[in-house]
């Protein structure tokens, strides 16, 4: 009986372009990866003179691999390739005859005892890196991808042709390169256009051919060198040269050998510069993994030197490489075509044998069918030796990155062999730390793909000097290893010159929003005050192995339910890893921000950096101070502990003097030094791009709490999944600005140029415009700190004045000031002419402007260019100064200020928790969302996402509901209508709660008070309906919950009573009744234990 079989879906295209214009040139794989999520298993794509079907799982992958169906063709992107490299071993057709000479002339080449005798130069090469990196300090920021892109293609051709780059003694990149990436990137350029439009694209293709033209003599001159200087070397070149293929008795050409030179040089340091350059990534983002990995070759490899035996012990090292391939596949997919005609694919998909089968690695290798629920997450562990050949017995072929079969990469040992030796170099010497720790990947794409903008740093380990380096790099003696060096060397991170007989301070800090590193500067700037100067302000992990004896450490730091922040993971572990007193002479104080709500892990980093470090020998300088920004006091609370516990105990241990620079005064007084000039442009900000405003609304009827809704077009470079955050650079409200302008008597177009005395995290040494500065750079509407109100009474002219002041910076701060948010701003215009403040200080006393992070509310299936936000306008209680004066939201404002076409200041994606995005099956896992007011953003995303994969697609996905909670119909229903049709397709089931029902709502019954059910509140509703959520929980469904604090607690709340019921009804629902206390008890444990598992939270203020 003939199978049934089904269409392959695939966008519908245009006639005679296809699906040309459904893909973006600049990045044709997230494109591919967005069109994948919407169609699932399989999808078509046409072009001009082309159909390819992109298969996705593993199960399709391991069916075409079969070589009696299935055979490896070159097509599209390849076949342009053949421009340059004509039938070199890649770009072949199996077919010919060149392939199968040289195929078996060089196979010996890259047997093992010919990859093991490369090691040495192999060795030379990574060495060069190393040092480059050591002599350049530990504060210079590293463009990884170029500097292996270096490493890679200097070591191929030293070992495999014996020809010298010398790359990292020149600042500009070898032509080649530039000619390589540009011509692989027009190459698949090309496979995507019309014939014609290639043609009348002139320059593009004079330069295409030209790029040409640089390979093929380059390749030329390596060819030449090696004839004009004979070596009896047995290397790649030697085997082009003299080899003899054994079937024909052939030899190969010069040009085959030019062919294939380039080939190798392509192929063989591109991939492999690109898999370091992921793992790196991958490494720094997983503190865990980078601590096992380099402890794995401290305990092989020691102090020593590299050697060839060294390399199969290094099993998680494999396991790193293996599984950055598998998550970030340099190579995102290879093709092959059925050999017969109307061959079955899957059970139910016709190919033909002219139609092009692409195995779409990038999707295929996260394949939750083989990989699990967590996939897409880069976990080295599942890659290791044991597990790694279980996998692959049961899951045939579920990773690819080295091709399939006869026509499988034939420099996989070499490519191997260098990236483990690199790995090992680097790790043994160097600590790495993000240079930007909020960095995300993005990719680059020519044929192969690498990080985008990807920056790190390298710091010294042991102590060692880049001298002692070089000897130990060369085998001579090691310098001795402490685990704790002296003061930084190779220059200082961030830090300040020491002027005069101030003593030096580090300042480390652990910071994911901003807030800590905010506290740290200002701590440097505080220290000349106190006789002190931080000679050294950074993260966490540049301390990582490394903290100062010889000078006092100061960390402030945050936890983020309880774990470290990004920047502070790798020395965290390092203080849980230490074992004796190996910080014995550490002098150290500790400063931690939580917030109280996170009950269990409130202050745990903080906590356990103070007492692991006095438990290792280091002498605590002063108590730990904590403050808790549930309160909204956190500066505050900051300098309260500078002033009264931190200062004092620096002052009486190290002798110093409070005046030690600039007098008493100093310490509430800063200043700056402001010279009004011409205008002159400003400095960007560096870690946000600017985005354009492409529509704005109301969500809400007139009267209702205001919530709006913003899209944005995101910058080309920049990409997000379902659940991920924007960060928005604000601009504080005009009104807000003016307020200070009038105050200080400043004209519209006035310009200063700031001279700082001390740290300034504002434009310094020249002019910029003034309404600038107070708009962009400062934060006009925080609350006055405790610090920042006795520096006014100092400026205070009257006594009353500054008794009112004093009070208000004691006995009334929390009820006058904090609640109210009154600023420094409002206190100066009640105050209008009994504080004479100057400018500068005024500018000194306000903290900097950062960033705001809002859920995006869609997804890039719908359009991968644009980002929505979904947010609520805060006006709150009247100000201190004036009744007639609101506080509203910086950020929500200036959003709210925006229309179509505006531009954005800066924007920038960050990722929310891993657990906080869609299921990686959603054909398979039900989903249960559920958000009050605003807290509803990224499930609209997440419903937008599966109401693409059903239109599109038609799949078939597992449920979802959506519990939603707002006041009433027609108020603030947000996205009612989008919501009502993708409920009629079948993405989502939608069970609201209404707090504020009119009594017109409750008798009528059309769509009140019957649509809700009766429930008021979300957990009401969900308690109505928790048969079908518990349903949907039996069969493995995900929870994510948006909202406030006070959402967040009694969904929780809901979730524990829903526990109760199920515990009293089926005894073994919680542990098989293991876990002990009281019913209750045993309840809050299991929802302790779903957490951040199945039960996911986005809780805000």
């Amino acid at each position: 009986m003939a199978p049934t079989t089904i269409p392959i879906p695939g966008p519908p295209g245009l006639p005679f372009l296809g699906n040309m214009f459904d893909l973006d040139m600049s990045f044709m794989l997230g494109s591919q990866m967005d069109l994948a999520a919407k169609y699932g298993e399989i999808f078509t794509l046409r072009f001009p003179g082309q159909v390819m079907h992109f298969i996705c799982t593993q199960a399709l992958v391991h069916e075409v691999c079969d070589e009696k169906r299935f055979k490896k063709i070159v097509s599209g992107a390849l076949h342009e390739i053949r421009n340059g490299v004509h039938d070199g071993l890649f770009t072949a057709q199996l077919e010919e005859p060149n392939w199968g000479i040289a195929h078996r002339v060089l196979m010996p080449a890259f047997g093992p005892m010919s990859i093991q005798a490369m090691f040495p130069e192999m060795h030379e090469i990574a060495s060069q890196l190393a040092l480059k990196w050591a002599r350049h300090g530990p504060t210079t920021p590293i463009m990884v991808t170029e500097d292996f892109t270096r490493l890679t293609l200097d070591t191929l051709a030293l070992c495999s042709m014996n020809f010298r780059f010398n790359s990292y003694y020149h600042d500009e990149m070898h032509p080649f390169i530039t000619a390589m990436g540009d011509f692989l990137t027009e190459s698949g350029g090309r496979s995507m256009r019309p014939p014609l439009a290639t043609k009348v694209m002139r320059k593009t293709t004079n330069k295409y051919w030209n790029d040409i033209k640089i390979l093929r003599e380059t390749a030329e001159a390596v060819l030449k060198s090696r004839k004009e200087h004979p070596s009896d070397r047995k290397d790649l070149m030697t085997a082009m040269l003299d080899g003899v293929d054994p079937k024909t008795g052939q030899k190969l050409s010069d040009a085959s050998i030019i062919d294939n030179l380039i080939t190798f040089l392509i192929a063989g340091h591109e991939t492999t510069s690109g898999l370091l350059s992921f793992a790196f990534y991958q490494l720094l983002k997983r503190p865990e993994a980078y601590r096992r990995a380099q402890k794995e070759v401290d305990d092989v490899v020691g102090t020593g030197t590299i050697r060839i035996e060294h390399m199969k012990k290094l099993p998680y090292i494999s396991a790193i490489l293996r599984e950055t391939l598998r998550v970030c596949p340099t190579i995102s997919l290879t093709a092959v075509n059925p050999i017969e005609d109307g061959t079955i694919l899957g059970g139910k998909y016709v190919v033909n044998k002219n139609e092009t089968i692409a195995l779409f690695l990038a999707k295929s290798q996260v394949d939750p069918v083989a990989f699990g629920d967590d996939a897409d997450q880069w976990i080295p562990e599942r890659m290791l030796d044991e597990a790694f050949e279980k996998r692959n017995r049961e899951f045939p072929d579920n990773w690819k990155p080295f091709g399939n079969g006869l026509r499988g990469c034939i420099g996989r040992p070499f490519a191997w062999q260098e990236s483990l030796l690199v790995m090992a170099v680097l790790l043994q010497n160097f600590n790495f730390v993000m240079h930007d720790p909020n960095y995300t990947l993005q990719y680059h794409q020519t044929l192969t793909t690498k990080p985008k903008d990807f920056y790190m740093r390298a710091i010294l380990r042991h102590g060692q000097s880049p001298t002692e380096l070089e000897h130990r790099l060369s085998g001579g003696l090691a310098p001795p290893t402490n685990g704790v060096s002296k003061a930084s060397t190779n220059g200082n991170a961030n830090g300040a010159q020491n002027k005069g007989n101030l003593k030096p301070l580090s300042i480390f800090y652990g910071s994911n929003t901003g807030t800590c590193e905010t506290l740290a500067q200002r701590l440097a700037a505080d220290a000349p005050s106190h006789g002190f100067v931080a000679t050294t302000v950074d993260a966490m992990d540049a301390a990582n192995q490394k903290l100062p004896k010889d000078q006092p450490v100061v960390i402030i730091t945050a936890s983020y339910e309880g774990q470290p922040p990004s920047n502070a993971g790798l020395f965290v572990g390092w203080l849980e890893g230490l074992k004796g007193s190996e910080l014995d002479n550490v002098a150290f104080a500790v400063y931690g921000c939580g917030h109280k709500d996170w009950t269990q892990t409130f202050h745990r980093v903080p906590s356990l950096v103070n007492d692991t470090m006095a438990a290792r020998g280091g002498e605590r300088i002063c108590e730990m101070g904590l403050t808790d920004a549930s309160q909204g006091e956190m500066f505050t609370d900051f300098e309260q502990w500078e002033d009264e516990v931190l200062w004092p105990a620096m002052e009486e241990r190290y002798g110093t003097s409070a005046a030690a620079e600039g007098g008493a005064e100093a310490q509430t007084m800063p200043s700056l030094s402001i010279q009004f000039t011409a205008p002159r442009s400003t400095t960007l900000r560096q870690d946000v791009q600017e985005a354009v405003v492409v529509e704005t609304k109301d969500l809400t009827a007139p009267g209702g709490f205001p919530k709006k809704h913003i899209e944005i077009e995101l910058p080309e470079d920049m990409a997000y999944r379902a659940g991920d955050y924007l960060a928005v650079l604000p601009v504080n409200p005009k009104e807000t600005i003016n307020r200070a302008m009038r105050r200080f008597q400043l004209a519209r177009d006035a310009n200063i140029t700031i001279e700082a005395d001390r740290r300034a995290t504002l434009p310094t040494n020249g002019p910029v415009p003034a309404y600038e500065v107070l708009g962009s750079y400062v934060e006009l509407a925080n609350p006055a700190t405790k610090r920042g109100i006795l520096a006014l009474a100092e400026a205070a002219t009257s006594p009353s004045t500054i008794s009112q002041l004093q009070t208000l910076a004691t006995s009334l701060y929390t009820s006058e000031i904090s609640r109210k948010r009154v600023s420094i701003l409002d206190l100066l215009e009640k105050f209008p002419t009994t504080i004479n403040l100057p400018f500068g200080a005024f500018l000194a006393l306000l903290p900097p402007m950062r960033v705001r992070q809002y859920s995006i509310s869609s997804s890039p299936l719908a359009n991968p260019r644009r980002a929505s936000l979904t947010y609520s306008l805060l006006d709150s209680e009247a100000s201190l100064a004036n009744p007639d004066v609101k506080h509203v939201g910086v950020a929500t404002s200036y959003l709210a200020s925006l229309a179509a076409g505006d531009k954005l200041a800066g924007v920038s994606v960050r990722k929310s928790h891993a657990a906080f995005h869609l299921p990686a099956d959603p054909q398979t896992t039900p989903i249960v969302c559920i958000a009050a007011g605003a807290g509803i953003a990224p499930f609209r995303g997440f419903i937008q996402e599966r109401a693409a994969q059903i239109a599109t697609g038609g799949r078939v996905l597992a449920p979802a509901l959506l519990f939603f909670g707002c006041r009433a119909p027609g108020v603030d229903d947000l996205y009612r209508e989008e919501l009502d049709r993708w409920e009629e397709m079948g993405a989502v089931s939608v069970r609201r709660a209404f707090s504020r029902l009119p009594e017109t709502k409750k008798r009528s019954g059309n769509g009140g008070k019957e649509e809700a059910k009766g429930c008021r509140h979300v957990d009401d509703r969900l308690w109505y309906d928790r048969k079908d959520l518990m349903d949907l929980w039996d069969r493995g469904a995900k929870v994510y919950v948006c909202g406030s604090r006070g959402v967040g607690e009694s969904v929780k709340g809901a979730f524990v009573k829903m526990a109760l019921e199920r515990m009293e009804r089926e005894p073994g629902f919680i542990a098989g009744g293991k876990v002990e206390g009281s019913e209750e008890e045993r309840a809050l444990k299991w929802f302790d234990g779903i957490r951040n598992e199945r039960y996911a939270t986005d809780v805000f203020d």
